[in-house]
């Protein structure tokens, strides 16, 4: 049956415009015009506008489409709209004999004037019967469909990758960044406060005793540590709440803000006494105020080399983990590689318990580095997925060790587990147990093709709460062969 908005032409076309038409179609060119012509009589004639469906997703496949005139677009509507296919004028689709496929895999609609000959699934034991030559053309069609499909699906999966860390990159610059920005912005407005107020420490003309007696006495305040026992926020809103009384009655303008960065340097009543005593009341005042925005100025300095250190690292491993500027086969060293991994993918970790076991002194393999990142990745992102069915907590352990003339890493985790009888269909390309639209199944399958490629063996050894995937690589690749 047809669909609604498929339908036949008012005008039916002659057989032999039609059998004229096929022989533009890329797998049928060539065809004799008599084989041509038993198409036109046996298939049916159909005409969509712009916009119509032609077929449903997980419709039941029941027909071959061969595309006369226009272009017909596949959407897979679950977990969001992805294009699988896009069909054109010339092009053999559907259901084809010696197809496995049982329904649509997306949705078909025009998004041209279509004009199409639907030729339908109880007609191919005929067909085939009839013109012999069929069977290698559709054999032909079908390998490169699979191609093409299997193409577009390794490309969403690189692109979903690729997209989970650039997210996870962006996220673990962010904080560094507004760090930094933050820092910048405060270490400004304290220059120009102290730019405003520079006139009122030049008047203040202090002897050379006096000076030197300053200059201990902020060394010593400076020289405390900064750090607080969390059991003490009591204690030290008092201590703030003290300070600020006592340089309001000295007084001080500002006092509030003064105030909280001597609390935060331990300072005490007693400090800012020995001060008064040393160099005047209105002396004191503008010296701790150059003092407090001096203390700012300070930690802004020191939180702007922290977060550019920060994101230069970051910088290091993005570098680290694709190669960039590198040969494409080059010495890897390869628990830098799982060190480079685990930075890009940092954000997910807030709650992972991160073990590294790395043999000391281990030699570099020649490898393709980027790719190797690529089973890095796949592996430490499937215990990452499997942690977050626990509640995001857990433990991840990898090791790194030499076993013979091979390399073994290892990447544990503390989740669920595999279970028995998926543990030998985790490495099937498009086999997931993911939601429908959260993955395409081709991490592993991927991994498993690089690691083969370096001669090496990948495997998977899983309990409930201990799962291990172990990654052997040759030192040597001549040896391997």
């Amino acid at each position: 049956m047809l669909s609604p908005t498929l339908t036949a032409p008012a005008c039916p076309t002659p057989a032999e415009t039609i059998a004229a038409a096929l022989d533009r179609v890329g797998p049928l060119q060539g065809l004799p015009f008599e084989d041509r012509l038993w198409l036109a009589e046996h298939g049916e004639e159909v005409v969509a506008q712009p916009g119509d469906i032609l077929f449903e997703e997980g419709q039941p496949a029941d027909r071959m489409i061969l595309i006369l005139k226009g272009e017909i677009h596949v959407r897979r509507q679950r977990g969001g709209p992805m294009e699988l296919f896009i069909g054109r004028a010339g092009q053999m689709t559907g259901l084809l004999p010696f197809s496995r496929m049982k329904m649509s895999g997306g949705q078909g609609f025009a998004v041209t004037p279509v004009w199409a000959l639907l030729v339908m699934k109880e007609k191919f034991p005929e067909m085939l019967a009839a013109i012999p030559s069929m069977t290698q053309r559709v054999v032909s069609t079908l390998l490169d469909r699979v191609r093409e499909v299997t193409r577009i699906e390794q490309q969403a999966e690189k692109l979903s990758a690729l997209g989970k860390l650039a997210g996870n990159l962006a996220h673990e610059l962010n904080n560094p960044a507004s760090a930094a920005q933050r820092s910048a912005s405060s270490l400004v407005m304290e220059l120009r406060s102290n730019r405003e107020n520079r006139f009122k420490l030049v008047n203040l003309c202090l002897s050379d005793q006096q000076i030197l007696g300053v200059e201990n006495w902020e060394q010593k305040i400076i020289s405390r540590s900064t750090r607080h026992d969390p059991r003490d926020a009591g204690e030290q809103i008092q201590l703030e709440e003290d300070l600020r009384n006592w340089l309001t009655d000295l007084p001080c303008d500002g006092a509030w803000e003064v105030a909280a960065q001597l609390a935060e340097q331990r300072a005490t009543i007693g400090d800012l006494e020995e001060l008064r005593d040393l160099i005047g009341s209105s002396e004191s005042c503008v010296s701790l105020q150059y003092f407090a925005r001096y203390l700012r100025s300070t930690r802004s300095v020191d939180t702007l080399l922290n977060s550019t250190a920060r994101i230069f690292d970051l910088i290091s491993a993005v570098k680290a983990y694709s190669y960039m500027d590198r040969a494409p086969i080059l010495e890897v060293d390869v628990p830098a590689g799982l060190d480079a991994t685990i930075q890009m993918l940092r954000s997910r970790m807030k709650d992972v318990e991160i073990e590294r076991n790395y043999e000391p002194d281990l030699p570099r393999i020649s490898a393709y580095g980027s790719e190797l990142n690529q089973v890095w990745t796949a592996l430490i992102e499937n215990a990452l997925d499997a942690l977050e069915e626990t509640g995001h907590s857990g433990r991840l352990k990898l090791t790194c060790r030499l076993e013979g003339e091979m390399m073994l890493v290892e990447i544990w985790d503390t989740g669920p587990g595999i279970p028995p009888e998926l543990q030998d269909r985790i490495f099937e390309p498009f086999f997931t147990t993911k939601a429908p639209g959260e993955g395409l199944g081709l991490g592993l399958d991927n991994a498993m093709r690089v690691v083969r490629k370096h001669r090496g063996h990948l495997s998977v050894r899983s309990d409930p709460g201990s799962t291990c995937f172990r990654v052997r690589l040759p030192l040597d690749q001549l040896q391997a062969y």
